[in-house]
């Protein structure tokens, strides 16, 4: 499919894989998208300032690189930031089309309808999307998608008035008479609002004019200060809505003098935040922040998770405002003829985003066409489209073909990097992800062949060796069993499993079925054990004469309770199982005994499922204690570990320093943490290449370590 980006201040139509339909959303064929002049010739402007002048407007960004720079190194954070800076970037947020899938769980919507759609990074500029339900509003019958394209804009709009609360017959200024603005006078008017409109382009004043509003005043001729108390008979606006974009603080300052005592103005807007105070002090004024379509923006659980707002007690959601929108427009009470510009082909949206800065015109709105789709067209008949052929290449046979699933962070900035450092002995043959620009990115970058959303692509693959599996952890058993039993090895990142359901079926493919023959490897990424410090410390622990006690501390810190670490097992299932991991590969026996406590918080802002002390005791009699906490402060070093036997102690502090005491070790010293991300690929290619009989990590000890934090979840 073709899906519009930006990369480097450049706009791209280029071919993307098209998305799969997601539980929860419905896959729309795009007929038309709407470009907003303002927000998205921003992010293209963005896009084109260099590294420099990027970190002189965001100064907070790089104390974050700075710290970044101490734990992972210079090198490679530079590397993660001139690929962050380099990198395309999906563009648009308001669509309009047909949906031709729905996911598990979707009841409002079928193929068939015609919808709009809202949300940045979902409703974007591409011929399919894929997008959460409470996002999507179905058409009133017969309305054009060319008008209906503009829902994301006018619901931003609408939500600005209701948030100044505006009664009929009050005074209401529109500061900004672009796309919002013009829409906001046009929504005021028919609440029987009087409309006062203020810009500096004598044309948009002119519309504004022609819309609804009473006057319409350009500072640069005339002082709209005075001119509004004159109008508002010496009392000045009810309210103001600031529309307008501007990096400066005085028109913001200037919106406070218009207003009355007890008055409001409410940003839709961007301005500079510089408040005076006397500005606001001696009217009392109120300043309010309107965001986007409204409530249930930004909630993952409404939007995400498809979660609605009672009706009785949130009248207006950011979806019954997209409802209301087009309504209003459909039964002619909102013009858009004067809004629209032109009306472009996908192909030509370089020139269509180019327009946008054509001094002369100065266009408010800017419509791509993507064509119409036969209304008996189907999900499946795009599957020829969700897989691209980038190149084919033939590789020395010792060479291992790897298909990457699951394009996020962790796999940018650490497997595929490592996979590179080792181009001698792997190939990244595949990269699928359910965002199509990002996998592409990541293809083209790493010189794959093949880029896809579906994962069906590369279980059929007989090119393909070896599936890396770096997923959402909820993702990982069934992918992993799915490979497997396509006859793949499997490389999955912890955790393995996040339930004993999804477990108790791996354990069933390699030890419940009697079979001449060989399984493919399973591996799970419990690095800790292969890296420098690990191997060091067992050189002593195998010679002990008596069992170990350890002691583990991992200073998690802090993770917003709503980000997705927490579902599916939480942080104890996906991180602690490595400290576990670690444990016996030291220890070397099978575990007897785990007991463990949590924290009790007094506040909803501590979770007690990261907080807490694990202690496991072994069949050979030794013990292990780990605390695993997420209170504390992330300044502090992150991982500590003592083991103590025989009257001897080795302590090793965040794969950066290891000390022994009362023996004789290798005191390693790094300026970055070593974890053993590169060490346990290239014992893994031993493995698979068959220099090593054995699997670098049993398959009891990869169970047990799942079946151990399981249990404690």
């Amino acid at each position: 499919m073709i899906q519009v980006i930006v990369k480097k201040g450049k706009v791209i139509p280029e071919k993307i894989p098209a998305p799969l339909v997601s539980p929860g959303c419905a896959l729309i064929k795009v007929v038309h998208s709407c470009i907003s002049a303002g927000t998205e010739a921003s992010q293209v402007e963005s896009s084109g300032k260099s590294l420099m002048k990027k970190a002189i407007e965001q100064p907070a960004n790089i104390r974050a690189v700075i710290d970044m720079a101490k734990s992972e190194g210079i090198a490679k954070v530079y590397n993660k930031v001139i690929a962050q800076s380099s990198a395309a970037a999906a563009l648009g947020y308001s669509i309009a089309g047909v949906v031709i899938g729905i996911g598990a769980e979707v009841k409002k919507f079928k193929p068939g309808d015609a919808v709009a759609a809202a949300g940045a990074g979902l409703a974007n500029h591409a011929e399919f999307v894929d997008v959460p339900e409470n996002l999507i509003v179905k058409l009133p019958q017969g309305m054009p998608s060319v008008q209906a394209s503009t829902v994301a804009l006018g619901s931003i709009a609408l939500h600005g008035v209701r948030r100044a609360d505006l009664k009929l017959g009050e005074f209401g200024v529109v500061f900004g008479a672009g796309v919002l603005g013009l829409l906001s006078v046009q929504l005021l008017r028919l609440a029987g609002v009087r409309v006062a409109a203020v810009d500096l382009d004598e044309k948009r004043l002119g519309l504004a004019k022609g819309l609804g509003a009473e006057i319409a005043l350009n500072p640069n001729t005339e002082d709209p200060v005075k001119i509004i108390e004159s109008w508002s008979g010496g009392h000045y606006a009810d309210a103001v809505l600031f529309t307008a974009a501007s990096r400066d603080s005085d028109p913001l300052s200037q919106a406070f003098h218009m207003c009355r005592k007890k008055g409001k103005v409410v940003l839709v807007g961007v301005v500079g935040m510089e408040i005076k105070r006397e500005d606001v002090y001696a009217k009392e004024l109120d300043f309010l922040v309107s965001t986007s379509y409204g409530p249930g923006r930004y909630d993952k659980d409404y939007e995400e998770k498809g979660l609605d707002y009672p009706y009785a007690y949130v009248r207006w959601t950011e979806k019954r405002n997209m409802a209301e929108y087009l309504r209003l427009v459909h039964v002619g009470a909102i013009h858009l003829d004067p809004l629209i510009d032109a009306v472009y082909p996908v192909a030509q949206a370089a020139e269509a985003f180019q327009s946008l800065q054509d001094p002369a015109r100065r266009p408010l709105m800017v419509i791509l066409d993507y064509g119409r789709m036969d209304p008996d067209h189907k999900d499946d008949d795009i599957k020829q489209d969700r897989k691209i052929i980038l190149h084919t290449k033939s590789l020395p046979k010792d060479i291992i073909n790897v298909a990457l699933i699951g394009a996020g962070q962790f796999a940018a900035g650490t497997h595929l990097p490592n996979l590179k450092r080792l181009k001698g002995k792997y190939n990244l043959y595949a990269v699928i992800d359910k965002n199509g620009l990002r996998a592409k990115e990541l293809a083209v970058q790493y010189d794959a062949s093949i880029v896809s959303t579906d994962d069906d692509d590369v279980m059929k693959d007989g090119n393909v060796d070896i599936v890396f599996i770096c997923s959402r952890h909820e993702s990982h058993a069934g992918l992993a069993l799915k490979a497997l039993e396509s006859g793949k090895h499997v490389f999955v990142e912890k955790p393995l499993a996040t339930n004993l359901e999804e477990l108790n079926r791996i354990k069933d493919y390699f030890l419940g079925r009697q079979t001449d023959t060989p399984r493919p490897l399973l591996f799970v990424g419990f690095n800790r054990r292969f890296s420098r410090f690990a191997r060091e410390i067992k050189k002593h622990t195998d010679k002990r004469v008596n069992p170990l006690f350890i002691i583990y501390r991992m200073n998690a810190g802090a993770i917003p309770l709503d980000h997705w670490v927490h579902a599916s097992g939480g942080r104890i299932v996906g991180e602690s199982c490595h400290m576990i991991d670690l444990m016996t590969f030291f220890i070397g026996t099978r575990i007897e005994s785990i007991c463990y406590e949590s924290l009790t918080p007094i506040t909803t802002k501590i979770s007690s499922d990261d907080n807490k002390s694990i202690i496991l005791k072994y069949q050979d009699g030794s013990v292990c204690a780990i605390e695993y906490i997420a209170v504390g402060d992330k300044r502090f070093s992150k991982e500590y570990l003592e083991v103590h036997f025989d009257e001897k102690t080795i302590v090793m502090e965040d794969f950066k320093t290891l000390k022994g005491f009362g023996l004789k070790i290798d005191e390693l010293r790094t300026s970055v943490s070593q974890k053993g991300h590169l060490e346990e690929l290239e014992i893994l290619y031993e493995t698979l290449r068959g220099k090593r009989k054995e699997w670098p990590i049993d398959l009891w000890d990869m169970i047990q370590t799942t079946e151990v934090t399981l249990n404690i979840v």
